[in-house]
């Protein structure tokens, strides 16, 4: 049986959906009771305000993706395997969700209030402390660690993904975050790591990287 959405979720996938197929256009509330098929009194009865709207959207961003960035860090022991799948994951997201990856870019957020642009940083900046994170345990639990510092390692793999969703957007979302992922990262993985144990300062060559 499927199970009924309410009008709040109506809401924010009407929301999405407008954002999706009005790249550059501002929405308006009269546009967006509109599209849901209620009056805009209706609208301000679920949500006081358009910025709530996307916040609601930036909400279901951060549950989504950290509720499965926690369970990927149960699941998986290896640090190299946890960052493919948490970056992964991340594309894959913005990939399937197009409208509120207008969101994550700042795109959608042109006129807004300073608060939902603060939300994202948030997300962003949260999103890399649990990239340091692994790359912490990573050395604690396996001798390995990045060839550059630490907190330089994790942006550059936050960058990598940040630039591949910024070209999605820019591209119409004609150019897939996904895209040739899987020929790049293990490129980007080649050297990155290196052992700490004594006597062992080479970089760790990718050939040893099994995909999990």
């Amino acid at each position: 049986m499927t199970k009924k959405v309410s009008r709040r979720q109506q809401i924010l996938q009407a929301l999405a959906h407008m954002l999706e197929v009005s790249p550059g256009e501002r929405i308006t509330t009269a546009r967006l009771a509109k599209e849901v098929g209620v009056s805009e009194a209706a609208l301000y009865r679920h949500f006081p305000s358009k910025s709530k709207m996307f916040e609601g959207l930036i909400e279901f961003i951060e549950e989504t993706i950290f509720t499965r960035v926690n369970m990927i860090l149960k699941e998986e022991d290896q640090a190299m395997v946890k960052l493919e799948k948490i970056l992964g994951l991340l594309l894959a997201f913005t990939e399937r969700n197009p409208g509120i990856t207008r969101i994550l870019t700042g795109d959608a957020l042109a006129g807004e209030t300073e608060r939902l642009r603060a939300r994202v940083v948030q997300f962003f900046d949260r999103f890399e402390t649990q990239l340091k994170q692994t790359l912490r345990e990573a050395e604690i639990q396996e001798g390995i660690r990045p060839t550059m510092p630490m907190n330089i390692a994790a942006n550059l793999l936050l960058a990598t993904i940040e630039g591949r969703i910024c070209q999605f957007v820019r591209s119409e979302f004609k150019r897939k975050p996904t895209e040739n992922w899987q020929d790049q990262w293990p490129v980007l993985m080649n050297g990155f790591f290196k052992e700490t144990a004594a006597g062992s300062s080479t970089p760790m060559a990718q050939a040893s990287y099994q995909n999990g």
